[in-house]
């Protein structure tokens, strides 16, 4: 599995930063521009805890195994693969939603003196915090889950791949 890779991430910010932000001027100069929920600050912000919950139950299952500690409960290979993709999805994800949030926020910088429009550029500007908080916990995660690299190639061994 690739790992992933920043530049995708911040092209898929910037890209749907850009469209929102057009897209954004011309609703509202057709009608009315959709609020920004205020849970989307929220959620972003559960599933970054989710993430970060995850990589560090993991971390500290591998440590426990890797220093042969009694008792210590082995992380199935397959729940890692399915924690890296899913922390893949979600900082996938949690980029466009950012992006989205983003450009809507930067459009919503013209109308701060309306108070509703205000509230709802506080809120786009959490939803891009905690987007990036989840792309940080999906990369953690990622990281953790990685097997170390086979320092020993020369001699027949083969450089291990990630986990997931």
């Amino acid at each position: 599995m690739k790992e992933l890779r920043i530049r995708v991430l911040v092209g898929v910010f910037v890209v749907a930063g850009v469209l929102s932000w057009a897209g954004a001027r011309l609703w509202n100069s057709v009608g009315t521009l959709p609020s920004v929920p205020l849970a989307a600050p929220i959620v972003l912000a559960l599933i970054a805890a989710v993430l970060l919950s995850t990589a560090l139950s993991l971390r500290a299952r591998l440590r426990a195994q890797r220093e042969r500690r009694p008792g210590a409960k082995a992380v199935d290979l397959m729940m890692a693969a399915r924690a890296v993709v899913f922390g893949q999805a979600s900082a996938l994800v949690a980029a466009l939603v950012a992006g989205v949030y983003g450009g809507t926020g930067v459009f919503l910088l013209e109308l701060l003196d309306i108070p509703v429009r205000r509230d709802q550029a506080l809120y786009a500007g959490f939803s891009v915090i905690a987007g990036i908080a989840v792309i940080a916990a999906a990369l953690f995660l990622e990281r953790v889950c990685r097997l170390p690299e086979d320092d020993d190639q020369d001699h027949g061994g083969s450089g291990a791949e990630p986990a997931a």
